[in-house]
Order: structure tokens, then sequence, then C-alpha cells
């Protein structure tokens, strides 16, 4: 069961016991535009419908319960129990009357996550091919690049023991020493 207590100015605090808990919604706004909070205090089962009053600092909630009574400050939309019921008795007491339920949540509970299945291993990337623009080629490991006689590399092997001839650009394979397409000495 809960209880409604209504501020005047579109405010209203609800309260509702759960078990040990007591849960406190302050709800506030006008039409098109809500804003709620809700907290969550453990007092333990009342036994008593609660009070509310008016203070100098705003609403001051009495909560009984088997454990003794509990006393919970609201000023705006922020909250926090307090010890003594000084303030209460120099309040007037606001009119609390018993509702249905809260007011639902703005947003829909959320179910719980299922756990993530573990990803697959990605598989190595293939070496990229040589590219051939124009008259141009490239190659990526090492980086290489040739356009007609010109030749820049990084990395990789020292010049003429290649993949390609610096004089004419023919492929090479490990171990030659002339270029099968021009004959150019390879040092």
């Amino acid at each position: 069961m809960a209880y409604v207590c209504e501020l005047g100015t579109n405010q209203k605090v609800y309260l509702e016991n759960q078990g040990a808990q007591t849960i406190v919604t302050t709800a506030s706004g006008g039409p098109g535009q809500q804003q709620q909070a809700s907290s969550t205090v453990t007092t333990g089962s009342w036994t008593k419908p609660p009070k509310a009053y008016q203070t100098g600092d705003g609403i001051a909630i009495e909560i009984e319960t088997a454990e003794g009574k509990h006393y919970i400050q609201i000023q705006g939309s922020s909250m926090s129990v307090v010890s003594g019921s000084s303030s209460i008795s120099t309040g007037k007491q606001i009119k609390i009357k018993q509702v249905d339920s809260t007011p639902p949540s703005s947003m829909p509970p959320m179910e719980p996550m299922k756990p993530m299945e573990p990803m697959e291993p990605m598989e190595p990337m293939k070496p990229m091919k040589p590219m051939n623009m124009g008259g141009m080629q490239m190659n990526m490991n090492p980086m290489e690049m040739r356009m007609g006689n010109m030749e820049m590399r990084m990395g990789g092997p020292t010049p003429g023991t290649g993949r390609f001839c610096p004089q004419c650009g023919a492929s090479l394979t490990p171990g030659d020493r002339f270029c099968a397409s021009c004959g150019h000495r390879l040092m």
C-alpha cells in the first residue's frame, strides 16, 4: 500500500513500504513536463500509516515501525534522514492519503542483461597484394614503390637484393646476381 502527500504547486511526495524498505518518491511538474526522484531508506515494516508535516525547512515525514520512529526531511527534490523530531513539533500536519501505488517511473524497468559470449578469435589479415596504378606498382611489405626505372623502398632488403631490378624493374628471385631481364649486375 502507498501514500501520497500533495504539497501544492504540482508537487507530491509518495511513500511506500516494501518489507524493511521505505521508498520515498518526489514528483513535480506540469502538463507535458514531469520530474521525479526516488530514494530508499531502511526503516523496517511500518506499524502505522506515515505522517507528514510542513516545517520551516520543507516537509518532514514520520515513519513508525517496531524499531521506533524514523524521520525523513524533504526539501525540493532532495531528501535526508534526520535523527530527531524537533522540526515536527513546530510544523503543521499535512493531509496524507492512501493510494493504490506510486507513480510509474518515467523509464520502464530494465530486463537483466545476458552475459556476453566470448568473441571468436579473428583471422589474421592476409598480406596485401601489390597494387598497380597506371605505370606505378606498390608493395606494402616491405614498402616498395616502382614507377618506370625509379624505385623507392622503406625497410626491407638493401638495394640490389630486393624483389625488383633497380635498372629495369623486373622481378628478381633470391640469390640472383644478374637481372634475368636486362642483365644488370646486382650487388
